[in-house]
C-alpha cells in the first residue's frame, strides 16, 4: 500500500474545498473538545503548538488560537495552507512534509490530529526523533493512530485515502525512548468518533 501513503499529499490537494467543508460541517459539535481540552491543561495558556497535519485550520487551530495559543501551522498541502492564513492571519504557517521537518525550535505543544495516521508503519516510527526535537521542556503530544497494528483503506471524494497503524505496545515503546510519558490513551474513543487518540508528555 506505499502508493496510496505516497498518494496522500496530492489527493488532500486536490480536494481541499470538499475535506475543508466536511471538516467543518463536523466541527460545529467539536468532538475534539475533550481531548483538546485535556491537552491544554498541560500547555500554558499564550505558550506554542506545532500543529503538523494543519489541514486549512479549523476547528483544531482556531480552537487554540481561540484559547490564547500560538500556533504554527505545517501541512504539505499549499491549498490547505492558503487556507489556514486567510482564516488565521496572525499565526505562523508554511507548507512542509512533517516527515521530514527540521525548524531548529522548538514548541510547548505538538499535534498530529487526524494526520500521522496516514503516514506509512515505517514514517510513522520515525516521527518520533521529529517530535522530540521539536519538544520543549515539558511539552504535550498529542497524535490520532488506529487501535492495532494495520493498513486500511478509506476514500476521500472516491479516491482511496490510506490510513495505517503501529501496535498499542510499539507506540508505548517509542514514546518512552523519546522521553515522553504517556498521559491518556483511550481506543476508538466513541466521544471523538470512533477516534483513538494518544496524549503525552515530555519527562
Amino acid at each position: 500500500m506505499s502508493a496510496d501513503a505516497d498518494a496522500i499529499v496530492g489527493l488532500y490537494e486536490r480536494h481541499a474545498d470538499a475535506w475543508v467543508g466536511a471538516r467543518l460541517r463536523e466541527g460545529r459539535r467539536l468532538y475534539e473538545r475533550g481531548w483538546l481540552e485535556s491537552f491544554c491543561s498541560l500547555v500554558a495558556v499564550g505558550r506554542s503548538v506545532l500543529d503538523m497535519g494543519c489541514g486549512a485550520g479549523a476547528p483544531i487551530a482556531n480552537y487554540l488560537v481561540e484559547r490564547g495559543y500560538r500556533v504554527m501551522g505545517v501541512d504539505s498541502s499549499p491549498a490547505m495552507i492558503a487556507m489556514f492564513q486567510a482564516r488565521l492571519p496572525g499565526q505562523e504557517a508554511m507548507v512542509a512534509d512533517m516527515r521530514r521537518l527540521s525548524l531548529e525550535r522548538d514548541f510547548h505543544g505538538l499535534l498530529a490530529w487526524d494526520s500521522f495516521f496516514h503516514l506509512s508503519p515505517d514514517n510513522q516510527t520515525r516521527m518520533f526523533p521529529i517530535f522530540r526535537a521539536h519538544a520543549a521542556p515539558r511539552a504535550a503530544l498529542m497524535f490520532t493512530s488506529g487501535p492495532a497494528r494495520g493498513e486500511i483503506i478509506g476514500r476521500l471524494e472516491g479516491e482511496p485515502l490510506y490510513h495505517a497503524s503501529l501496535d498499542p505496545a510499539e507506540y508505548r515503546h517509542l514514546l518512552d525512548s523519546q522521553g515522553f510519558d504517556v498521559v491518556a490513551n483511550v481506543a476508538e474513543d466513541q466521544s471523538c468518533g470512533g477516534r483513538t487518540v494518544w496524549l503525552a508528555q515530555l519527562r
